[in-house]
This record gives C-alpha cells, sequence and structure tokens, in this order.
C-alpha cells in the first residue's frame, strides 16, 4: 500500500472517530443519546437508513456473489420498495405515536411481557451476527493490502467504532452514516468507471463476455421455476419482501431513527428516501462484481487462483493491483466508511434495547447518569460481542450466504409476532404464545434439516424466516377465531 493511500485511508478513519466523538456533550441525557432529541431533518436520517443498509457486507460481498454467479441476489433489493412503502404510510406513524423508543414495546402491551423479552433477543441475537459478518469484511482489505494480522485489525476497529459510538449517541452516529453514505458511493462509481476503462476492447467488451459466460447469462436474476430448496428468483424475493418488512417493522435500527426526524413529515421521507436508494447503489455493485468477472476473464493472468477461489476477495485484490495512487486508498476508506456506520447503528439501538427493555421495566429507581452508565457499558459489551463473531466469520466461504442464513434463523419469525399484534385484534397471549412456539419449531426443522441429513425436503435456508412468520400469524390467528376469549363479568 503506496504511502500516499495510507495517508488518505489513515485520515478519513481517523477524521471519522474525531468527529462521531465530537457529539459528546456533558450533561446530556439518555433519551438525547437514543433520540437526538427528535430533532434531525429527513434527508439526514434517510441518508443514515441508506447508509446503515449499504455495509462491507454490500459493498464486498455482493460483488463477490456477482462475480462467482449471477444477480439473483440484486432481487433482495427489488423488494425494498415494497418494506419503504408500508413503513411510511403505516410503520412511521404507529411508532411514532406509540411514543416508546423501543420496537417492541408494543409486544408487550399486546401479550405481555415474554413477548418483548422475545423479540428483543432475536434482535440482539441478530445484530450481533450482523457486527460479526462487517467487521470482517473491514479487515479484509487490510489483510490483502497491508498483509496486518486480520485478528488484531478486527479488534482495533472494533474499539474505534464502539468508542464513537459510546461518546457521541444516535447523533453521532447518523451523522458520520450521511458522510460515510456519500462517499462510499463515490467510491463505488469511481472504481466502477475505471475497470470499464481498464477493459482491453472497451466496455461493450464487458457486457459481451458477461453475456456469453459458460455458467449462462451473469445478469440473470436467477431461475423462475418453483423450486423451494435452491435460492431462485421467487425464493429470493419472498425472502427479501419478509427481511425487509421485518427491517422497516420492527428493527430497532430503523424504528429508533423514525422518532430521531423532527416531525412526520421529516420521517415517513426518511424511510422512502433511504430504501429507495438503496436500489440503485446495490445495482452498481453487482455491475462492479459482474464486470470484474469480465475484466479477468479478458485477462486472465491478473487474477490468481487462490484469490479466484474465495469470490469475498477479489474486488479488494482488484483494488489493490489496479487502482492508481490515491484512489486505492479512497477505495478502502469507503469500504471502512460503509462497515463503521453499520456497525455502530447495531451498537447504539442495541445498547438502547438493553437499557428500554430489559433494565428499565425491572429498575425503575435508577437516574438519568445510571441511565447513560448502562447505556455506554452495554454498547462495549454489545461491541465485544460482535468481535468474536467476527473472528468465527473467518472460516465463512461465502459472507453473504452466511449472513443471510444466520439473520434469517436469529429473526426468529419476530415479524409474525407483530403482525399478530397488529392486525388481529382479538389476538391474545395464549395464542401468541402457542404460535410463537410453533413458528420457532419451523424454523429450526428448516435450518437444521439439511445439516442433519433429516428426513424429507430441504427447504433453503433463506425460508426459514418466511415460514416461521407466517406459521406464527396462521396459528395465532386460527386459535384466534378457535378459541374466543372470555368475556369479563
Amino acid at each position: 500500500m503506496n504511502t500516499i493511500d495510507f495517508i488518505i485511508f489513515l485520515v478519513f478513519t481517523v477524521g471519522v472517530v474525531l468527529f462521531g466523538c465530537s457529539f459528546f456533550k456533558k450533561g446530556s441525557s439518555a433519551d438525547e443519546f437514543t433520540s437526538a432529541g427528535r430533532s434531525l431533518p429527513g434527508w439526514l436520517v434517510g441518508m443514515s437508513i441508506f447508509a446503515t443498509y449499504v455495509s462491507s457486507i454490500s459493498y464486498i460481498g455482493y460483488p463477490g456473489k456477482a462475480f462467482a454467479g449471477n444477480w439473483n441476489a440484486f432481487v433482495f433489493s427489488l423488494s425494498i420498495p415494497i418494506a419503504s412503502f408500508f413503513a411510511s404510510k403505516y410503520f412511521v406513524p404507529f411508532y411514532r405515536n406509540n411514543g416508546s423508543i423501543s420496537a417492541y414495546a408494543f409486544l408487550e402491551e399486546r401479550f405481555g411481557r415474554w413477548a418483548r423479552i422475545y423479540a428483543s433477543a432475536c434482535y440482539l441475537l441478530t445484530q450481533i451476527a450482523r457486527m460479526g459478518s462487517i467487521l470482517y469484511l473491514l479487515a479484509l482489505p487490510m489483510y490483502i493490502l497491508m498483509g496486518w494480522n486480520i485478528h488484531l485489525v478486527i479488534i482495533a476497529t472494533s474499539v474505534a467504532i464502539i468508542l464513537y459510538s459510546m461518546l457521541g449517541g444516535i447523533k453521532a452516529v447518523i451523522w458520520t452514516d450521511a458522510i460515510q453514505g456519500f462517499i462510499l458511493i463515490a467510491g463505488a462509481l469511481l472504481c466502477l468507471i475505471l475497470l470499464l476503462a481498464g477493459m482491453p476492447e472497451g466496455p461493450k467488451q464487458a457486457i459481451d463476455l458477461a453475456i456469453n459466460s459458460p455458467e449462462g447469462n451473469k445478469f440473470s436474476l436467477g431461475s423462475f421455476s418453483g423450486d423451494v430448496t435452491s435460492s431462485t428468483f421467487w425464493v429470493c424475493l419472498i425472502y427479501g419482501i419478509f427481511i425487509n418488512l421485518q427491517n422497516y417493522g420492527i428493527d430497532q435500527n430503523y424504528v429508533q431513527r423514525y422518532h430521531t426526524a423532527r416531525d412526520m413529515k421529516a420521517a415517513k421521507f426518511s424511510a422512502l428516501f433511504g430504501g429507495y436508494l438503496f436500489i440503485p447503489v446495490s445495482a452498481l455493485f453487482f455491475l462492479i462484481g459482474t464486470f470484474l468477472y469480465s475484466y479477468y476473464t479478458a485477462q486472465p493472468g491478473l487474477l490468481p487462483q487462490s484469490i479466484a477461489a474465495k469470490p469475498d476477495y477479489v474486488f479488494p485484490y482488484f483494488i489493490v493491483n489496479s487502482l492508481p495512487v490515491g484512489l486505492r486508498g479512497l477505495l478502502i476508506a469507503s469500504i471502512f466508511a460503509a462497515g463503521m456506520s453499520t456497525v455502530a447503528t447495531s451498537i447504539t439501538s442495541s445498547s438502547t434495547i438493553v437499557l428500554s427493555d430489559y433494565v428499565k421495566p425491572y429498575c425503575k429507581q435508577l437516574s438519568e447518569n445510571t441511565h447513560l452508565v448502562i447505556l455506554k457499558a452495554s454498547s462495549a459489551a454489545i461491541g465485544a460481542l460482535g468481535i468474536i463473531v467476527a473472528l468465527a466469520m473467518l472460516k465463512a466461504e461465502s459472507i453473504i450466504d452466511a449472513w443471510w442464513t444466520l439473520s434469517s434463523i436469529f429473526s426468529g419469525g419476530m415479524l409474525g409476532l407483530f403482525l399478530l399484534g397488529y392486525c388481529v385484534r382479538k389476538a391474545r397471549k395464549i395464542q401468541a404464545i402457542v404460535g410463537t412456539v410453533c413458528g420457532v419449531i419451523v424454523i429450526c426443522w428448516i435450518s437444521l434439516a439439511k445439516p442433519l441429513n433429516l428426513p424429507g425436503i430441504h427447504l433453503h435456508e433463506y425460508l426459514a424466516i418466511v415460514l416461521g412468520t407466517m406459521t406464527i400469524f396462521i396459528v395465532g390467528f386460527i386459535l384466534t377465531t378457535l378459541i374466543p376469549n372470555k368475556k369479563k363479568g
């Protein structure tokens, strides 16, 4: 790595940490830490939602998927407009009017404390898995660039992110998210332009090689068959609809941002802006992966077989060996931007859940200063767990597959529980408990059938959240109609 590249990367990274820390204020309240005083403009909150979506998983994982396969994973992005619409029309007004900073307080009101604890536990597990995936992908470019110990890079990066998350709270996270979002878009655009400019016979060659590859059209969105055992177009689309409805409807990352907007109009705009911006940007990452395939197919001697065998390594390798001095540093900085914003978001929202769902209900006499101490201590603890998962992720073959599988399992069908409480007004505790138990059984069966070679059809792991959600909702709905609530008096 050239000295200039390293200086650009270092200045950016240190600058982001210092900028985030600059939001620290003595005497700030827990409400300021978790909701920024409900004072932020819609475009800023929307840019933060977008940057939360575009993590290192997108920046490295999407090009890796497109390089090794096709655009099947892009189908996930096509489901976002549905979730964004429902968020703007229903979820944002619901949470703004509800008032609680926790996304799961509603479940306690409907079904009791157990429902809130179940959903928040699923959320925390999902966020820890996500942080681990992203921290691994943050460290990967520096491992390839500098040959640094990847374990130490993961730990050092995590400490920096935890530091400004603890000091500045959600306001620091949202402002740094927005800046990092602009940088990562610029970096990706520059990379795409340089890829096309580097084709021996011009940009048209990149398209022709991708369309006529031996494996089939690299722009394909996947099979349109009804097969539920593989990642077809329909499996990916249905998975995307359910996971994005969950993101916008019951994910603390998003719900907390709805509360930071200055008014209802700004909150609704942020949901639409953040979701819709992700679609063209994710297409940009898939284009990079597809054209990386064309670039190295046209010049086969440039890519070592050891790198080609690990698709997640290809984009970082291209950055190291093909970009001019200065741009390398910018691209590495933009990858860090993508990951840092998402990890900071997960840390802040997770610490908010620890305080609001696990501490406040049981310790109601604690002072405001104690609340702040708990928020910061839990931020550090959550970050440490993310480091452990990141080190375990070093053995993953595809980070996208690993993350999507874990998120589908850990989500626990909590979207089904939320929809049962939101849509079926007569549903009560017993119906919700039975539905949730059935949903968890379905999720466990789908998740374990293939690894344990259980008899029967082995459904694709992405369907765990789909069928788990549907089972909770349908079982709860049927039981509500079969077991009417007893009238009081």
